[in-house]
Parts: C-alpha cells; structure tokens; sequence
C-alpha cells in the first residue's frame, strides 16, 4: 500500500460540489465541499484497486490565468 498526493479541483454546478481529480481521470461530487472530497478520495481508492499508479507520476502544477475574453 503506498500513499500519495492528489490534486482536486472542484466546482460548484447547481446544488452540488463536483470533485475532479487532475492526475487521473476521476470525478465525484457531494452536496458539501467536504462531502465531494470524501466522495473523490473514496473514488480514487476504488480506481486504484484496478489500476496501476502511473509510472510518470507527477503533481500538476496549478497556475492562475488571465484570459481577455470579446462578447459580441
């Protein structure tokens, strides 16, 4: 059993907190921030028991982007 870190995003859709996990293709949700965590974290462990850790593992590295957008 090995630990490792994952990075969540998460938005808010409606009445629900969707969870996103940006290494591996998992999604979850929840009514609560935390409760999508738990979800994601509880989704990502049941991925895993099937699925090999990539060998390439790498955290993403989140950055912040401006982007000009035109309406019209």
């Amino acid at each position: 059993m090995a630990i490792r870190r994952f990075t969540a995003a998460i938005a808010r859709e409606g009445k629900w907190y969707v969870a996103r996990s940006l290494e591996v293709e998992v999604t979850s949700q929840g009514e609560t921030l935390e409760e999508a965590l738990t979800n994601l974290k509880e989704a990502l462990e049941l991925y895993f028991e099937d699925e090999k850790i990539p060998e390439n593992f790498q955290t993403p590295i989140i950055a912040p982007l401006e982007v000009n957008i035109c309406n019209g």
